[in-house]
């Protein structure tokens, strides 16, 4: 298997640190709204990238962080009068919704920031101790002068770096350069006890925390959006090799921008669209479907006549799906025809997959592994029909349902429901929590996630939306 990294600008054949087993990192939202389109591209990519080594055996612990604490959370709690936890809580949730409709299998931890603060005093600690970083008036700065590989991500030559960086005179920093791992507490804002004083700890100190706490001091793969190269996972790499003395992270990979009609999405352009908005007019395995048809290190343009077409590629995927579905239950012949014997004998059914894993084993290839998909569906259309064999189309249908998954994208069209079924079936279950009868409540919302319809429990009772 062939990973670009990042760190050494070309592809590396693959090998884990220990065998059998992969330890990923990935940088998660700052909760402060609903995640944008952009947002769901890395979410989308890390999770299939870990759906393909799970494919492949290894055993994957993945950890994606939520930044609960930040100038925009505080910013926004101010401005409705409300604590800061309202806040992050609130779009915690509502991420892990999009996250749920987006088909994202749900990580084996998920910390925050302020459960890990403890952890970062004592990181920045020992930073302090081993001569990286220092204090000046309640702030702790990393001293990149004293890092001397820092730039080595992004290929920055620290001199052009101070070069290019403006300092004000009466800044406390040594270097324009250094950055904050712990600020004062100012007026009005959330802070914790510390050795300096109280106050909250920097952005970029809380990943390296987390990420050695659930992984371990060295890492398999880190994994973010383009921006996130220079300066965050720059300094992760700086306070992480300093603190612990050990090499941080393999393999750095990270997925290129989505641009809105080959532009740069931005509020101020009247382009910036979140997950919630393009679900009104999409499914979420639309939007999936549409992420995974580009490869994660190529720019991706997103425009309405580009998500129509994933929609008809991935109609495509289900129609022929549901055709074989439909041929199972009216065919009468059970066992393999000679014709179809000799196919699969010859490996033609194989074929589809030995490209598939090609593709994904080249860098996640995953627009060439969605062309060996259409190419099994295309097979399937021309050489199954009313005197094909139970066995031959099964075999056909398990074959896409399996890449597929691999993928997670939804080959099983969702049943359509009529409005007051789901009405229905929603009061149902309010009944049944009413009743404490929590198996057949639960039982009530995954049948309906199974049909697309997700559920959202909030104070003023339940809404429910289609993926």
């Amino acid at each position: 298997m062939k990973i670009y990294n990042t760190l050494t600008n070309q592809k590396e054949t693959f090998k884990s640190i220990e065998d059998g087993k992969v330890k990923m990192y990935v940088c998660g939202p700052t909760v402060y709204n609903y995640i944008h389109i952009g947002n769901a591209r890395p979410v989308i990519v890390f999770d299939t990238i870990r759906r393909y080594f799970e494919y492949k055996g290894y055993d994957v612990t993945f950890v994606t962080n939520f930044t609960d604490i930040d100038d925009k959370i505080i910013k926004k709690a101010n401005e409705e009068g409300v604590d800061y936890k309202v806040i992050s809580e609130r779009f915690i949730k509502e991420f892990l919704v999009d996250s749920q409709g987006l088909n994202v299998k749900a990580a084996t931890h998920t910390p925050k920031a302020t459960e890990e603060v403890e952890g970062m005093i004592q990181m920045i600690e020992a930073l302090i101790q081993k001569g990286y970083a220092y204090e000046v008036n309640g702030s702790v700065y990393f001293e990149t002068k004293k890092y001397k590989p820092y730039g080595k991500l992004s290929n920055k030559n620290q001199d052009d770096l101070e070069a290019g960086a403006r300092i004000a005179v009466d800044d406390e920093k040594r270097n324009p350069m250094d950055f904050i791992l712990w600020k004062p507490k100012k007026e009005g804002e959330p802070a914790w006890k510390s050795p300096w004083g109280e106050g909250r700890p920097g952005w970029h100190i809380e990943c390296s925390v987390m990420s050695k706490k659930f992984l371990g001091d060295t890492i398999d793969i880190h994994g973010g959006g383009e921006d996130l190269v220079f300066p965050h996972h720059e300094n992760e790499i700086a306070q992480s090799e300093a603190a612990n003395g050990k090499d941080f992270v393999k393999y750095w990979m990270h997925n290129r921008f989505l641009n809105i009609d080959n532009k740069k999405m931005s509020k101020s352009q009247g382009n910036f669209f979140t997950v919630r908005d393009v679900e009104q007019d999409f499914s979420y395995a639309d939007i999936r479907f549409f992420m995974l048809s580009a490869h994660y290190r190529s720019p991706i343009n997103f425009s309405h006549d580009l998500m129509q077409a994933a929609v008809s590629g991935l109609e495509r995927i289900q129609t022929a799906r549901s055709n074989l579905a439909y041929l199972i239950e009216c065919v009468s012949l059970e066992a393999l025809t000679e014709t179809e014997n000799q196919m699969v004998a010859d490996g033609k059914v194989k074929a589809f997959r030995d490209k598939f894993e090609a593709s994904m084993e080249d860098d996640f290839n995953t627009a060439d592994a969605i062309s060996a998909i259409f190419e099994l569906v295309k097979f399937a259309n021309k050489n199954t029909s009313t005197a094909s064999s139970k066995a031959f189309v099964t075999i056909l249908l398990d074959e896409i349902d399996a890449l597929c998954g691999i993928l997670g994208i939804e080959a099983k069209r969702a049943e359509t429901l009529l409005d007051e079924e789901i009405d229905a079936l929603i009061q149902k279950r309010q009944d049944a929590r009413k009743n404490r009868d929590f198996a057949l409540a639960d039982h009530i919302r995954d049948t309906l996630k199974d049909k697309g319809i997700l559920l959202e429990d909030t104070r003023e009772g339940v809404r429910w939306h289609r993926s």
